[in-house]
């Protein structure tokens, strides 16, 4: 099953309780691509870079089986950056600098190849972005998901609902889907949320785990607990390539497969917080993974 991928491709700076990485490979789209691969391939990716980008990352990305026939490069100019520093909890952090540098004039093309795919994986971008992907699509994918955060619906309220009507699942974070709906339950958020477009939503809750809904129904996977955590960038982003990766590999769209999906997210994620930016990704192997996965199931059995 064909699977596309949209979103950022970047440098980060990031300082946690465990130390700090200066100028490391991130972006939304880098880490959900290397997710997704481990599960499906090819991983059609678009983004935007600079000619600063690491030619030994795009390398390893062609060997994942990412196709970055959509990759757009400016020469001359700078790949997106983003700063941040977190707190002891891991769960707070703050901005320190965010330069969008080819960002702020990415407009999204997609190869002819690209317009005809089974699953999309829409990362957190402006909404009008996110729209012009959608637009340029020969017909409806089978499972679309989109991410979003709080930022977008401060400024772009009108555009997001707009899209929000042409997707199937929706990520978000709980403050995000509160702010969304103005429902402090998430119960009752998930309900508003359906009437806006998503058939599923999934919240996100960081060390918490994560919540899937779908009309009536609702399922909780919760977070591995780890002895060590070390970065929580891309974590979002790693689970949603699991989930939407395994997703495109297995064909099947029904709710107990969701669940399933949702375990696979939460157990790539698992991985991804254990070292700065996407390292720990870059060396798994399929028997690590399933061990993961079977820790979750032995997690929640009783």
């Amino acid at each position: 099953m064909s699977l596309l991928t949209v979103g950022t491709v970047a440098f980060d700076d990031i300082e946690t309780p465990s130390g700090r990485a200066e100028k490391i490979i991130g972006g939304a789209a880098l880490y959900t691509s290397i997710a997704a691969s481990y599960f499906v391939r090819p991983v059609n990716l678009v983004s935007v870079i600079g000619d600063d980008y690491p030619e030994e990352t795009l390398g390893y990305l062609k060997k994942r089986g990412v196709n970055l026939d959509g990759l757009q490069v400016r020469p001359g100019e700078k790949s997106f950056f983003w700063a941040g520093k977190y707190y002891r909890d891991l769960n707070t952090r703050d901005t320190l600098d965010t330069q969008l540098n080819v960002l702020a004039t990415f407009d999204p093309v997609l190869p002819p190849a690209y317009r005809e795919v089974d699953y999309l994986m829409l990362g957190n971008l402006m909404p009008q972005v996110q729209m012009r992907v959608l637009t340029q699509l020969r017909r409806r994918p089978r499972l679309v998901v989109l991410d979003t955060m709080n930022y977008w619906m401060n400024s772009a309220m009108p555009d997001l609902m707009k899209v929000l009507k042409k997707v199937d699942v929706l990520t978000i974070n709980d403050e995000e889907a509160r702010q969304l709906t103005g429902e402090h339950s998430l119960v009752n958020a998930a309900k508003i949320i359906h009437k806006m477009g998503p058939k599923y939503l999934i919240v996100k809750k960081g060390e918490h785990g994560a919540l899937l809904f779908q009309a009536n129904l609702m399922f909780y996977a919760p977070a591995l607990p780890l002895a060590e955590v070390t970065d929580p960038t891309g974590a979002g982003d790693t689970f949603a390539g699991g989930f939407i990766g395994y997703l495109a590999k297995t064909g099947d769209l029904t709710f107990d497969n969701l669940k399933r999906a949702v375990i696979h997210g939460s157990a790539m994620a698992s991985f991804c917080v254990e070292k700065f930016g996407p390292e720990r990704m870059m060396g798994l192997t399929p028997a690590m993974i399933n061990k993961r996965i079977a820790q979750f199931a032995e997690l929640v059995r009783f």
